[in-house]
């Protein structure tokens, strides 16, 4: 398959103050919906071109839980995403937010989380994350909840 590299095929990101990102967002019934799948490579496609880390759903207008990261050259396809710990020891960090763009802030999170989500396949996964993974996970799992990195300042 050729990687076209018309901006016409790429999902625009919405940027703030769109009330779209603060949208709670509802959960995907059947991860394996054509539409679904469809969307998860539109928005790859989309991260990559924005030279992006991560990407909600929200981010492309779409009020559902269901974000993507890369990490490591290590692609997560997150799908209902749920932090199911995270841990007291705390570290700051500088984000960016593709919907924010050029503005980085030094944000405290969590050092290590648990997630539990569905990945592409619907298969049901659970990760323990640390470091820069961690942080993005929590990134992009507030976007789910219409929470935005300016609101941890």
């Amino acid at each position: 398959m050729k990687e076209k590299n018309r901006a016409e095929n790429i999902l625009p990101i919405i940027k703030y103050p769109n009330p779209v990102l603060r949208k709670k967002c509802g959960k995907i019934k059947d991860p394996l919906n054509p539409e679904i799948q469809k969307l998860i490579a539109e928005m790859i496609k989309a991260m990559k071109a924005n030279n992006g880390m991560g990407l909600a759903a929200p981010q492309v207008g779409k009020s559902i839980r269901l974000c993507i990261i890369e990490e490591s050259g290590q692609l997560y396809v997150l799908i209902n995403p749920k932090i199911k710990s995270r841990s007291r020891e705390k570290a700051m960090g500088e984000e960016g937010c593709l919907s924010f763009p050029g503005k980085f802030l030094n944000i405290e999170r969590s050092e290590k989380v648990k997630v539990r989500y569905l990945d592409e396949k619907g298969k049901k996964v659970k990760i323990k994350a640390s470091g820069l993974l961690a942080r993005a996970l929590q990134h992009e799992i507030d976007h789910l909840d219409g929470i935005l990195f300016i609101d941890r300042v």
